[in-house]
């Protein structure tokens, strides 16, 4: 027990250290091509950030722990959405943009959606058909948002310390080893979590919901807090939004196509309040225009409540 956990600590740091050393490489070579800028913070930082969510539950379909797979990507949403954004409001009221921000926030709410509603079409499982159709949509989304980017897009510039950097060649090698740190890292933490669940008696859906979900979800709390804190609120926001739509149309559409993903029912109830703090964090940002520290407390609390209760819910002994 001590060794796995040791050894999922260390996939953790592998993952987040080689999604660092990933996107920053990425980024590098983008900008030797002259790709704008824009396009890519669009593309390689915002899935630059989620690497981790889909090395491990495209790891875990690959193996057959579906349950793992599918707990930890709808464990980073709602870690995301109710635990970082009030955190964010509780450091600093978040003034929104409703008109930037409100598509993009109801494309997440739909894709939480489509999950339940895969879940009814394909019984406990969700068809390849259904996977299939997440990464059409992801590709859709993908497609009008880097348009609409493009068209409003300022021309790309070569500053000097763009002209000073590496060659080519050794961003593709730092990009690879980058690439190396997270598949290592995530087959460590699949290993040892799912060893850590067995031993402990704790089901695979608990530990994705909140220890993989957690860990997975470093990169964007520590973005988010820092783009707060600078009062970037807008950034933060979009930040989430953005990790939320990739990882549910993205990840679980790969993973599912990996291997049919199997839905049960705890997995429904944890799609189900991810909907409804969706649906609360829009009404905050509809009332007001903002997300006040009140509320941004009040949806921390839930997230924290909710937790107590799914895990004590999954440990407590069935009296009969």
């Amino acid at each position: 027990m001590i060794l796995n956990s040791f050894l999922l600590i260390l996939g953790f740091a592998l993952l987040i250290k080689g999604s660092d050393i990933f996107v920053d490489a990425s980024v590098g070579i983008a900008e030797k091509l002259s790709v704008p800028k824009v396009i890519i913070g669009l593309t390689i930082v915002a899935m630059g950030t989620s690497a981790p969510e889909l090395v491990i539950s495209v790891t875990a379909s690959a193996r057959g722990s579906n349950a793992l797979a599918i707990g930890n990507i709808v464990g980073s949403n709602i870690f995301n959405l109710m635990l970082i954004i009030g955190l964010c409001a509780v450091i600093r009221p978040m003034i929104v943009n409703v008109r930037q921000i409100h598509k993009d926030f109801w494309i997440s709410i739909a894709a939480a959606i489509m999950l339940l509603v895969l879940k009814v079409v394909g019984g406990d499982f969700i068809p390849r058909a259904g996977s299939l159709l997440l990464v059409a949509i992801f590709a859709t989304y993908m497609f009008f948002l880097i348009r609409k980017a493009i068209k409003t897009a300022e021309p790309h510039e070569h500053d000097e310390q763009e002209k000073k950097s590496r060659p080519l060649p050794i961003y593709a090698l730092i990009a690879i080893f980058g690439l190396g740190l997270i598949i290592g890292g995530g087959h460590l933490t699949v290993e040892s979590a799912s060893y850590i669940a067995a031993a402990m008696n704790i089901s695979e859906r608990i530990i994705g919901l909140t220890v993989i979900a957690i860990g997975t979800s470093l990169p964007e709390l520590v973005i988010s807090l820092v783009a707060c804190k600078k009062g970037e609120n807008e950034f933060a926001l979009g930040n989430i939004i953005g990790s939320n739509i990739f990882n549910i149309l993205f990840i679980l559409g790969v993973a599912g196509l990996v291997s049919p993903l199997q839905i049960d029912g705890g997995l429904v109830a944890d799609t189900s309040f991810l909907i409804v703090g969706s649906l609360l964090t829009i009404a905050f940002v509809y009332s007001r225009k903002r997300i006040s520290r009140p509320e941004g407390a009040l949806m921390v609390l839930m997230y924290l409540a909710y937790m107590v209760f799914t895990v004590f819910a999954a440990t407590a002994p069935i009296v009969v």
